[in-house]
């Protein structure tokens, strides 16, 4: 038994809450190192003649990846409070695993123990529940739609004209996005994600000007107010997009500091290595990258944070928006994420946090700062597995083992899980432009625990390389459209809809592959129900058999056929999603 990969610790995503009475212990060991764990565990205050009185119960192996097994259990302590430790076994061996280290037999001293000292209600992870049904559309709005010339920006370019670059204009706008509602609305869409769209100077929009007025090629705020009413109408929420790490070089209050040097009274908003500011490649000021035009906020500077936090509630108060991207996440001070926290739920209680960080995210998803973060570790996975064909099913599965245990389940269930983005190459680029691997990839978007995000254009076919490649403008002409992509899509939006467990209503497993290496099998169930999606990221067919006797009869979700068989076939790059009940 190798100890050293024994590891535990009571909290985050190793021990947490998921209601106000249920704890959810996880121990991970070396893979194929132990062949059973069990469950030490009871009140700490429960003595009956000096001797601590425990319950012992088996833990369920959740999964395995490269290196280690994952075993879970779920508990109720009675009184809320409980010390436990692990019993493991491994052939003729046996060992107490405790916080204090390893026992040959369990010690009466409580004291050694694990210890969750109380089950708080209030400190349960909770997002808004509306986000597991939630299928987002990213619009980059300059892109989208050209619903008003007279608010074109000067030397804009016809309609789709020419590539995208860095600096030119196509005069996308909340009109044009307003016309094309009924067109999401038929996709099946329930949440828009717009990128930023106050006041600045570029065409993406990530250099903010003026945090509290819309950019006038975008259109005023009365069409704003009459987007976001229009989407609520169809039950579509509105998500938009928050850039609080740095602002724009035409910020005014940056502008200043230009200006005046060490006599601005905004001196203390950014972060200033010298004087006078010098900009290019190297700037004597702190910015987002090396960037000149995006100098960093000091988010720890009162007036700074005040000043955020007023332009976060505005747009809540003011326009009902449901939730806030919030860009370049991981370098702006947790307590002023606290803070933000605490401004816009107290606002508007169900209003979805996203963060976007690229890399482990726990240290923000304890309760007290964001509801999510975009699932880039997902992106990438996916992305191996059948766009650049960089990894096998096996290692898929290994990898996105290893990210599912990284994280709480509850908070699993709300990350943003998107495929591309205004900061990716186009997904069908990426594919190939194979229809079949473009069908496969979005389906796994659509059936895998988390929100889903279609970047806009994705859904028809549309192309592009990397930045500013991914943000042509959106093609409208159904004939210049991938239909088929589209239609495919479209399904899989309404069967998500349709069968409840693919919206994240159940739990979340890898199924054993042992019979076919080639397939990735997952299984999203409950107590009543089981739905079982099936992937075949090769060109060859493939077979897989079920690893359990149903006792039912199964059914393809797509096709509708019925079966009592567990064994299937998939061509090259083919999905199936079986359901049963038990």
């Amino acid at each position: 038994m190798e100890r050293s990969s024994i590891q535990h610790r009571p909290t985050d995503n190793f021990a947490y809450s998921i209601d106000a009475e249920t704890l959810h212990i996880r121990l991970r060991t070396k893979k194929q190192d132990i062949s059973s764990v069990g469950l030490i565990f009871g009140d700490p205050n429960l003595l009956d003649d000096g001797h601590w009185q425990y319950d012992q119960a088996p833990m369920d192996l959740s999964g395995s990846d490269s290196n280690y097994d994952y075993w879970q259990i779920y508990v109720k302590p009675p009184y809320r409070r409980i010390r436990y430790g692990f019993k493991l076994h491994s052939g003729e061996e046996e060992l107490i695993y405790t916080e204090k280290g390893f026992f040959e037999e369990a010690p009466d001293d409580t004291g050694c123990y694990f210890a969750v000292p109380y089950l708080h209600a209030n400190e349960v992870f909770h997002a808004p529940v509306w986000v597991k049904d939630t299928v987002w559309y990213q619009i980059f709005p300059e892109r989208f739609a050209n619903g008003n010339p007279d608010n074109d920006p000067v030397g804009a370019k016809p309609w789709g004209s020419e590539e995208p670059t860095v600096d030119n204009f196509f005069g996308g706008d909340f009109e044009g996005i307003i016309e094309h509602l009924d067109y999401l609305e038929d996709l099946g869409i329930s949440g828009l994600y717009l990128t930023p769209i106050f006041h600045a100077h570029s065409n993406h929009k990530y250099d903010t000007i003026d945090y509290m007025e819309i950019d006038p090629q975008f259109g005023t705020k009365e069409n704003l107010k009459k987007l976001v009413a229009e989407c609520h109408k169809r039950n579509i929420r509105v998500m938009l997009d928050a850039v609080f790490n740095h602002s724009g070089y035409y910020f005014p209050p940056f502008q200043d500091l230009l200006e005046k040097g060490e006599n601005s009274k905004y001196k203390d908003w950014f972060h200033p290595h010298g004087f006078p500011l010098k900009g290019g490649e190297w700037p004597n000021y702190e910015t987002f990258g090396f960037f000149e035009s995006m100098p960093k906020l000091n988010t720890a500077n009162p007036d700074v944070k005040e000043y955020l936090l007023e332009a976060a509630a505005y747009w809540i108060k003011e326009f009902d928006i449901d939730g806030w991207r919030l860009d370049v996440a991981n370098e702006v001070d947790s307590p002023f994420w606290r803070d933000f926290r605490k401004t816009v739920k107290t606002i508007k209680p169900d209003l979805y946090i996203l963060g976007e960080i690229w890399h482990d995210s726990m240290p923000w998803l304890r309760g007290d700062q964001f509801d999510a973060v975009m699932n880039y570790p997902f992106t990438n996975n996916v992305f191996r597995l059948v766009a650049s064909q960089t990894i096998d099913a096996r290692q898929f599965i290994e990898e996105m083992t290893a990210i599912y245990h990284s994280y709480p389940t509850n908070v699993f269930d709300v990350t943003f899980n998107l495929l591309g983005s205004h900061d990716t190459p186009r997904i069908f680029t990426d594919c190939g432009e194979d229809l079949a691997r473009a069908m496969l990839i979005h389906a796994i978007l659509l059936t895998f625990n988390g929100s889903p995000c279609i970047y806009y254009g994705d859904e028809i076919g549309l192309t592009g390389d990397q930045d500013p490649g991914c943000r042509k403008c959106m093609v409208w002409e159904e004939e210049k459209q991938n239909r088929e992509l589209f239609n495919a899509i479209k399904e899989l939006i309404a069967l998500r809809k349709e069968e409840g467990l693919l919206a994240n209503d159940g739990h979340f497993e890898f199924l054993n592959s042992s019979d076919n290496k080639n397939v990735v099998a997952y299984r999203k169930f409950n107590e009543a129900r089981s739905v079982v999606i099936l992937l075949n990221p090769t060109d060859r067919p493939q077979s897989y058999t079920l690893p359990f006797e149903t006792g039912h009869s199964i059914v393809d979700l797509r096709t509708k056929e019925i079966t009592k068989e567990g064994r299937f076939e998939l061509g090259g790059y083919q999905y199936r999603i079986l359901a049963f009940d038990h």
